[in-house]
């Protein structure tokens, strides 16, 4: 199936007399007939037996997800954070190192550089545009995963992941994506080399706004039984002395992560989140396809406007990343757009608060346009220096064009620019 059919198709198949539409089943835990069924369970998870790590409705979004990206196993988590987190604590312990790309979202900057280092684990920040070499050299023995954002939030950077790639295998550790403003409509980073791909949820995927949710997706093509990782290829004695890659072969990562951090952690959506999920993943290709024509003919705008200083866009034959887009996103760059408008800090929010249409929200990736001034919003824990290593300036606006009428969404940025 094409992806426009998957998205409305996969994950949930009625059989005869059943509902049409996927239903929720709203129930925290699961009946047995005997007392040793629910011990196979514990020994070979092949049901759900309690819905804080499995449950129907959400194994449904589940199943689409990972057959969007291509990979052999999916969960879903209660946030994007989380699965990012997860993503990472799945293979990295207190005395670990892992590599991530510097121009990542600035929620996750502080979950990698500060939560993360008072457990113990060692964020090391690279420029995703720095050669082979130079990143190889911040590489140590104690490295266990590289991570990286295929669109960087809101930097706009395309990731090399071919690049990245090649260095992760070349060192034995897996490479993560961060899929989220690509999603698997516009860049399928499997098909690229990456062995993991995170999303939040919340952004495109739902793109209603409606749920706050990640989602994690294993490819299964990382060999982990090449020493590195022990916790892989030996009994684990929280789970019944498992040995991951015998049982479980090529779904080891995924299976590992739901039986042993999420049944510990418990980070898991609810029913009702999945169900709205699910709605919006329904709509996603139909979606993507209009946010990527309003918002190159916004990035135009910018472009052609007095009162911009410069625009980031992959998408506009001068950006630096135009040529990296059209290979990892050719069917379009998102819906995106970030300027740095002239007059600096002031100046922006004096934009902002004119804007009439547009929302004013942290949020990115609504159906409704919505404005945000990352270097007092999201990004304000930062400091000076990971702004500028982040791709952020004091005047930089970042748009999350929508699916209104093209000409409304001009019409407002206009007037606003003519109340300056």
């Amino acid at each position: 199936m094409r992806d426009e059919t998957k998205c409305l198709h996969e994950g949930y198949a009625p059989g005869n007399g059943e509902p049409g539409v996927m239903p929720i089943v709203q129930s925290t835990t699961y009946r047995f007939d005997t007392t040793e069924r629910i011990g196979e369970l514990f020994d070979l998870p092949t049901a759900h037996m309690y819905s804080r790590f499995s449950n129907p409705t959400v194994e449904a979004v589940e199943k689409k997800v990972t057959s969007l990206e291509g990979g052999v196993g999916a969960i879903a988590t209660s946030s994007g954070q989380s699965a990012s987190l997860l993503s990472i604590l799945n293979i990295c312990s207190s005395g670990d190192s892992f590599i991530s790309t510097s121009t990542i979202y600035g929620g996750t900057v502080n979950l990698f550089a500060v939560t993360l280092k008072r457990y113990g684990i060692e964020c090391i920040f690279v420029d995703p545009d720095a050669d082979e070499e130079e990143i190889q050299n911040t590489i140590k023995p104690n490295t266990r995963a590289i991570f990286g954002e295929t669109l960087a939030n809101p930097a706009l950077a395309v990731l090399d992941i071919e690049k990245f790639a090649t260095i992760a295998h070349k060192n034995n550790v897996p490479l993560i994506i961060d899929n989220t403003f690509a999603t698997p409509i516009l860049c399928k980073p499997i098909a690229y080399g990456a062995d993991i791909v995170v999303h939040s949820t919340s952004k495109y995927l739902d793109g209603h706004a409606l749920q706050v949710g990640g989602i994690i997706v294993d490819s299964g093509k990382f060999n982990w039984s090449d020493g590195k990782f022990p916790e892989f290829t030996e009994p684990d004695q929280s789970y019944h002395g498992v040995i991951y890659t015998e049982t479980f072969d090529t779904a080891a990562y995924i299976v590992k992560l739901r039986m042993q951090l999420m049944r510990d952690l418990g980070c898991y959506p609810a029913a009702h989140s999945a169900f709205l999920l699910n709605l919006g993943l329904e709509t996603l290709p139909l979606r993507m396809e209009r946010y990527c024509q309003n918002a190159l003919k916004v990035a135009e705008y910018f472009k052609s406007s007095p009162k911009v200083e410069s625009v980031l866009y992959p998408g506009l034959k001068d950006d630096k990343y135009y040529r990296a887009a059209k290979k990892y996103l050719p069917k379009g760059t998102s819906g995106v757009v970030c300027f740095t408008i002239k007059g600096g800090k002031e100046t922006a929010a004096k934009f902002i608060n004119g804007l009439k249409l547009a929302c004013k929200e942290v949020h990115v990736a609504d159906i409704r346009t919505c404005v945000l001034h990352p270097a007092s919003g999201t990004h304000r824990q930062l400091t000076d220096e990971q702004l500028v290593a982040a791709g952020i300036n004091p005047g930089l606006i970042r748009v999350s064009v929508g699916l209104e009428n093209i000409d409304d969404i001009i019409e407002d940025i206009e007037q606003s620019f003519n109340n300056l």
